[in-house]
């Protein structure tokens, strides 16, 4: 089951699990599309492919929460 991290690693931006916008890599770290753009859709992180993160919402997202912790570092 993915983490779905709150924010996006490089901008701070809010993620929401229920909503589209979101890029992970294989890893899960996470990007919001601007980010995911800026680095041309390479993690800086593990040098693996950023790609579109499913969204979670209804029952499932009641039944497994998104992650609260925020990786973005100031």
């Amino acid at each position: 089951m993915l983490e779905m991290r709150p924010d996006c690693e490089r901008c701070g931006v809010d993620l929401p699990a229920d909503e589209a916008g979101a890029f992970i890599c294989s890893f899960e770290c996470s990007f919001c599309a601007e980010c995911a753009d800026a680095l041309d859709e390479l993690c800086p992180n593990c040098g693996g492919e950023l790609l579109d993160r499913p969204t979670r919402s209804g029952k499932a997202l009641r039944a497994y929460p998104a992650s609260t912790e925020r990786k973005f570092k100031r």
